[in-house]
């Protein structure tokens, strides 16, 4: 599988040419380096590197690859991340964005999501300590819950409406905990730290076998079988595309005040489950059936009813301005997924 369109890591580039010299002779940590969002900082630090006077040196944590040297300044390291480690390495960022995203795959493995997030925050945070290394945590939207019509869109300053003992509790209230842990090195130990707190991101190089709606959705529409929509299918979403997520990325590592909390995601539009089977089908030319059920077993029911950010903060630190319509982003996952999915 090719994990992006080339076109998307250019557009990727193109749009963060203006922080090139933030990135010159760079020593950069990546955890999760072999996940969705993860292969995207690979792929983008790597032809970077043809542009820098004094190349990124980069080194990747997962427990999912093998150790190996992509090239001389990319080493990937195999690391389950959910045990302690150290390392005599110093960096100038960490950026820490192991963990399990897909609510399939957290209510599977509800133990494994608190320890990936938590003690691979524990240790990186201990590797930025004193180093005077800026530290990036990847959270989630999820950590707002269900907010009330007063706080949509959400700015960061709102606390969250969520519950502690849920299904989806493992993966929110983990990441909620990892913010704790950043606020708690940033004000005690003066740690550089970031928090950041991805929409909804979607594109080329999700695993077809993900669970989350856009996987799900483009499979069966190549399969050509009808779409089962859980719940009522009026829960409303922004999507954000991913050359769009990994620019806001690059500006908080780059632009990013210490301490501050950074939501990246699109404002617009806020669309229903149902809304987007229709966007699908334009993308697509073609009648989409589809089907309302009950929430599977193995799928969380007790999701957000309505996700949208507010993006002041980031466009007014970081010049952030997400550019892809939802049309735009499906339709490039659809010519990337017909030639990388089972069908």
């Amino acid at each position: 599988m090719k994990h992006f369109l080339d076109s998307d890591i250019e557009i990727i580039l193109k749009n963060s040419k203006d922080l090139l010299k933030y990135f010159e002779n760079k020593k950069i940590l990546l955890t999760g380096g072999n996940g969705f969002i993860g292969k995207y900082f690979v792929e983008v630090f790597r032809r970077l590197n043809y542009k820098l006077k004094t190349p990124i040196k980069l080194v990747v944590f997962d427990k999912n690859v093998s150790s190996k040297k992509i090239d001389k300044n990319i080493e990937l390291i195999k690391k389950d991340l959910s045990k302690s480690f150290t390392t005599k390495r110093r960096f100038d960022f960490i950026i820490h964005a192991a963990g399990i995203a897909s609510p399939f795959y957290y209510r599977k493995y509800p133990l494994e999501t608190i320890d990936v997030t938590i003690e691979g925050i524990k240790n990186c945070l201990n590797l930025a300590k004193g180093n005077k290394t800026k530290f990036f945590y990847f959270s989630t939207s999820e950590i707002y819950g269900n907010p009330d019509k007063k706080n949509i869109p959400t700015r960061e300053d709102y606390n969250g409406n969520v519950t502690s003992i849920g299904p989806r509790s493992c993966y929110d209230e983990s990441k909620r905990l990892g913010e704790t842990y950043c606020y708690i090195h940033k004000k005690y130990f003066n740690t550089h730290t970031n928090i950041i707190r991805p929409f909804n991101v979607y594109g080329p190089g999700m695993k077809q076998n993900d669970y989350r709606i856009f996987p799900n959705f483009i499979s069966n529409i190549l399969k050509n079988k009808t779409l089962n929509i859980y719940g009522s299918g009026s829960q409303t979403r922004t999507y954000c595309y991913i050359t769009d997520a990994i620019e806001g990325f690059l500006r908080v590592m780059c632009l990013g005040k210490s301490g501050e909390v950074y939501n990246i995601g699109n404002t617009n539009p806020e669309i229903s489950v149902k809304e987007v089977i229709k966007v699908l089908s334009r993308v697509y030319r073609k009648n989409i059936k589809s089907k309302l059920i009950v929430y599977p077993n193995s799928y969380p029911d007790d999701e957000p009813l309505r996700r949208c950010p507010d993006i002041s903060k980031a466009k007014k630190h970081l010049n952030y301005k997400p550019k892809i319509s939802i049309e735009k982003g499906l339709k490039n996952y659809l010519i990337w997924a017909e030639s990388n999915y089972k069908y």
